[in-house]
């Protein structure tokens, strides 16, 4: 509603600036505030129309149609009663989360008259439909007393013992918690992934870096899509997925996964540094609130001797030796619909070096790019003569529309080793 700044005023709202054209700004009122400003101005208050009576429609599409037949998008009329429906009415027939849109307006000098809405930051919105007290006691489980005695003092971490420059890396992504790989029961390639499979290949992966260990220090790059869904859609809601664990069982899973994965390397290390990548078009901020509960809890529990790194950009980078990483999930939760693709082209290339280029990282060092999202190991070290192209394969299997459409796949992780120089490679497949 536009107001004057002294009605706004008395409605306790925080002043706004008028528009560029001269009118008065606009702001998000209760009802009771809209009958208090027509009380104010001497006009007459609206009568509230009567509240539609129709059932919930799920709204497949997102689509609906007139009287006549024509499809529609998302329109607010109501053709039954003849005006258009209350911001709650309209959220009611569109499945939209009234309790979470922060402002609308009602848009009515188009065609179609509809709410344009803003919703609160879904970082929010998910922390808040987990719930704080679920939240806390699903933390709770894996908070245990330290049975891990600091080895050295919290300077040496950020020099990465450079009078010993070595490093284990291992790189894992797309572990998608939650994903039902055979919903239907009619997959080609029947495949468990559960919390069972899940754990199972977790305490696979901490074997083989301890069996296979070259150094004190250990860096753990995890390229995003940890969790597979919110509510069973992709970040962007373009498509629902098959899931087979609800949001409070799939944040249970992702955080014994890590702690438990954690909990056992700190044993064998000096320092562990863990990155996570919470950018990406699977998990997004699901993903970013499980690492973040991580965070909180692996720096608290091992206290200088490990340090978590949730990136929440789309591109980020670090370096260690001789060697700079260059880490992205190789897609987003919004801009890029096809993202990096695993073989490396021109234009890929430039976009590339745009980045190197922007944060300075042609100093003489090593530089890897490294990307999950495709699900295939795919190591570039010949296409571009300034970085290597690396593509991680998956941690979880293929899902069951992958399967349908291109082949069984193969998943696993990649573990390397690092001196100052140099660099080993060595993949891990799972059976």
């Amino acid at each position: 509603m536009r107001l004057k700044p002294e009605e706004a005023e008395i409605l306790g709202l925080e002043l706004k600036a008028k528009d560029d054209d001269g009118r008065n700004a606009r702001y998000s009122v209760s009802k009771s505030q809209i009958l208090e400003i027509h009380k104010l101005r001497g006009t007459q208050i609206p009568e509230e129309k009567s509240k539609s009576t129709s059932d919930s429609n799920d709204y497949q599409n997102k689509k609906t149609t007139d009287p006549d037949g024509r499809k529609v998008l998302m329109t607010s009329w109501d053709y039954d009663n003849g005006s258009n429906m209350t911001i709650e009415q309209y959220c009611k027939k569109y499945n939209l989360p009234f309790e979470h849109i922060s402002s609308w307006k009602a848009v009515t000098h188009t065609g179609t008259p509809f709410y344009n809405t803003v919703f609160r930051e879904v970082k929010n919105i998910i922390a808040d439909s987990i719930g704080v007290d679920a939240m806390e006691e699903i933390i709770a489980k894996y908070i245990k007393p330290l049975d891990v005695q600091p080895l050295f003092t919290p300077d040496l971490p950020e020099k990465y013992k450079e009078i010993k420059p070595k490093a284990d890396r291992c790189v894992y992504t797309d572990v998608h918690i939650g994903m039902d790989t055979d919903k239907d029961g009619t997959a080609l390639y029947p495949t468990k992934w559960n919390e069972e499979e899940l754990m199972k290949r977790c305490d696979e992966m901490v074997d083989y870096i301890i069996k296979t260990k070259t150094a004190d220090i250990l860096i753990l790059d995890e390229l995003g899509d940890l969790m597979d869904g919110w509510d069973g859609m992709t970040v962007r809601k373009g498509h629902s997925l098959p899931q087979n664990m609800d949001n409070k069982k799939a944040f249970d899973v992702a955080l014994r996964f890590k702690m438990h994965m954690l909990s056992r390397l700190v044993k064998h290390y000096d320092f562990i540094q863990c990155n996570n990548i919470c950018e990406d078009n699977h998990a997004g901020a699901f993903g970013y609130i499980v690492n973040s509960a991580f965070k909180q809890m692996a720096e608290i529990l091992y206290q200088n001797r490990v340090i978590v790194t949730n990136h929440e950009r789309f591109i980020n980078h670090y370096s260690v030796f001789n060697h700079t990483f260059v880490i992205t999930h190789g897609k987003d939760s919004k801009n890029l619909k096809f993202g990096f693709k695993p073989n490396l082209d021109p234009k890929q290339i430039e976009k590339i070096d745009q980045y190197m280029k922007q944060n300075g990282l042609y100093d003489g060092k090593k530089i890897e790019f490294s990307k999950g999202d495709s699900h295939q190991l795919i190591l570039d070290m010949a296409s571009s003569d300034d970085f290597e192209y690396m593509n991680y394969l998956a941690f979880s299997p293929s899902s069951e529309w992958v399967q349908t459409n291109f082949k069984k796949g193969r998943s696993g992780f990649v573990l390397q080793h690092l001196d100052g120089e140099h660099k080993t490679i060595q993949p891990y497949f799972f059976k």
